[in-house]
């Protein structure tokens, strides 16, 4: 269903709160299919956001160590994605 979700388990240094909170917003996205929310979904989506990513803490925490880091690098660290939101932010 969430194709494009990086694992964040395992990551080195640890996932940040800024890519904990990201897979949070892309599942609920992808959930409820709201990619843009309007003042009548908004405050819905932002709650199911935090929840998901207190989960998420949550069960990273409580996880044991991964033997194998992930595969794949999540977007936020990739220089392409950095120079795509410096962009945008200009």
């Amino acid at each position: 269903m969430c194709r494009n979700i990086t694992t964040l388990r395992g990551l080195e240094p640890s996932a940040t709160d800024e890519e904990i909170e990201a897979g949070a917003r892309q599942y609920v996205r992808k959930i409820t299919g709201v990619q843009k929310t309007s003042a009548a979904t908004e405050e819905a989506f932002e709650r199911a956001v935090a929840i998901i990513a207190d989960a998420t803490r949550v069960v990273l925490a409580d996880l044991p160590p991964r033997k194998v880091p992930p595969k794949t690098v999540p977007p936020l660290r990739r220089e392409s994605v950095k120079a795509r939101i410096a962009a945008a932010n200009g």
